[in-house]
């Protein structure tokens, strides 16, 4: 694994990216990595882990990263698992932050026969930012497995999370997301909202956005859709003379849009463009 230590008042401008490489050519293997991050006081670093598979046996990745985000540190955490359809990839991601400080997680999965995320942040002081992103992409028989929570242990606290998937043959995703209001946690702003997109009739989703509030001056809302491609708008883009398969690219691209362009490194942004592309098979546009 990986130890990343930001000491107090310094800020990267570079991003910091922990590859995580697993497989073996002939022996089935079992990797797991740990990763420790600590951001002091009024630092700002963003870190992108990343976990691939060469091309042999089977393998198994079962991730641990623990994230400590300390008063007024801005922290942005990016993993994108790419790991081989025939392979399994579990993580868990445990995050707890300090008063005035912001952490974004941004969570992309496109690999893995079975994939399951695991990822809980505890807001344990006030005016707290905690925001999660995530976008899953499914094929043949993936699936895909991804569970939050947020604990709202304090007051003047707010949460943000926004999960979209994407899912084509015989594919299943599953969402579960809790956000959990303390009663001492006053003066709350909590969002959550998964919708997934189904490219198949094969294709299928299990969804369950919850909020349990203890609290009653809080501005909380979750909630989740499921549906197919926009019939109406591809024949709008049909009938415009542009072929079916560009069309149908051009409207996931529109739709994983508002995950994809709140990551903040640029050049990561042009390559999950692709990585959607490629999963998909759809033509670039």
């Amino acid at each position: 694994g990986s130890f990343v230590f930001i000491p107090d008042g310094v800020v990267l401008e570079k991003p910091i990216q922990i590859l995580n490489i697993s497989g073996h050519s002939k022996e089935l293997t079992f990797n797991t990595p740990r990763n420790l991050i600590m951001a002091g006081k009024n630092s700002q670093a963003s870190i992108l882990v990343k976990y691939i598979g060469i091309e042999g046996s089977k393998y198994f990745t079962n991730s641990a990263t623990e994230v400590f985000v300390d008063e007024n540190a801005i922290v942005d955490l990016y993993k994108i698992e790419l790991e081989n359809e025939d392979s399994f990839h579990i993580a868990r991601t445990e995050i707890y932050q300090r008063k005035n400080s912001v952490f974004s997680h941004y969570n992309f999965s496109f690999g893995g026969s079975i994939v399951r995320n695991d990822i809980n942040s505890k807001l344990d002081d006030e005016n707290i930012e905690c925001n999660f992103n995530g976008l899953y992409i499914g094929q043949n028989d993936q699936h895909m497995d991804n569970h939050t929570f947020i604990d709202h242990a304090k007051p003047n606290c707010q949460s943000n999370e926004l999960y979209k998937g994407i899912l084509d043959d015989k594919s299943h995703g599953v969402f579960s997301g809790k956000i959990l209001v303390d009663k001492d946690a006053q003066k709350t702003n909590a969002y959550q909202s998964n919708k997934t997109i189904l490219l198949s009739v094969d294709s299928s989703i299990d969804t369950k956005p919850q909020l349990e509030i203890y609290a009653d001056d809080v501005k909380c809302s979750h909630g989740a859709t499921v549906g197919h491609l926009d019939e109406t708008a591809l024949f709008y883009i049909l009938s415009r003379g542009i072929p079916e398969e560009k069309a149908k690219s051009m409207l996931i691209t529109a739709f994983a849009e508002d995950v994809v362009t709140k990551v903040k490194i640029k050049p990561l942004q042009e390559k999950l463009n692709h990585l959607i592309f490629e999963h998909l098979n759809r033509v670039e546009i």
